[in-house]
């Protein structure tokens, strides 16, 4: 007699439940990397606006312009941390005992990314609350503040996915790091510190021209209350863009990686 074994299948987005839980027990028992997480806004922080604001802007208004570069410098550092997580599950032969098991591959780099969507929310948040006690200022309206948590969520969504495929690639967790920090500039050659008039000419066509920009003009036109013009329709375009190439491209390395060690 033979007696057939069904599989009952699992409810929806039960796996990436499970793999989000998994990633965020790692972010809290990684007590060094939590405390950066929330010591780093913080110091960035205080160090563009005590130190840098004087001489950038006497009149003690340089927080209300600097807080979204802060805020994406933040989620990139945050971000980063991904790529050196998902190379390192691919080192350690974990991921290749995934695949063996009847769930969605997806389902791994899922759990890293929405964990450091969770952990960098918290730090952008963490941001704002120090920039109010510093002296930041804002009129911002209720769907002001929901369009700023949009686009903060969509940029490090696809910027986290970036850093997962990144990881996927590396050869190990110290190039994933590397590679990862390059990324890191980005906010640097922007008009995240300071207008990007004031930069060399043949500076402002690279800042004018890459993803970081209109979504910090965006979120600065949000919070001041100014006209952001196209900025949103571009900020909104980088990041899709972003996590179309990301996505794609990590489903490519991880069927190319998983799987030959």
């Amino acid at each position: 007699m033979t007696i057939a074994i069904t599989r009952q299948p699992l409810k929806p987005l039960t796996e990436e439940g499970v793999f989000l839980w998994r990633s965020l027990l790692h972010s809290l028992r990684n007590a060094e990397a939590l405390l950066m997480s929330i010591i780093l806004p913080v110091m960035l922080m205080l160090l563009f606006t005590f130190v840098f604001g004087n001489a950038i802007d006497p009149s003690g208004g340089y927080v209300d312009y600097v807080v979204p570069g802060i805020i994406l410098l933040c989620a990139g550092f945050g971000a980063a941390s991904t790529a050196v997580e998902v190379a390192n599950d691919l080192d350690s032969g974990i991921i290749d005992r995934f695949r063996s098991m009847p769930i969605r591959s997806w389902a791994v780099l899922t759990g890293h990314v929405i964990a450091s969507l969770v952990r960098n929310l918290v730090a952008s948040a963490l941001v704002v609350g120090v920039a109010f006690a510093v002296g930041f200022r804002t009129g911002a309206t209720v769907l002001d503040w929901l369009g700023v948590a949009g686009l903060i969520a969509l940029w490090i969504l696809a910027i986290t996915y970036l850093f997962a495929a990144i990881g996927l690639a590396a050869g190990s967790a110290e190039a994933a790091s590397g590679y990862g920090f390059i990324l890191l500039f980005l906010p640097y050659l922007s008009s995240a510190f300071v207008p990007v008039d004031t930069l060399p000419s043949w500076l402002q066509w690279i800042a004018e021209h890459q993803p970081v920009t209109p979504i910090i003009e965006s979120i600065r036109a949000l919070l001041t209350g100014t006209d952001a013009g196209t900025a949103p329709w571009f900020a909104i375009g980088w990041c899709l863009l972003i996590l179309a190439i990301a996505v794609v491209w990590g489903a490519v390395m991880f069927r190319r990686k998983a799987g030959r060690r």
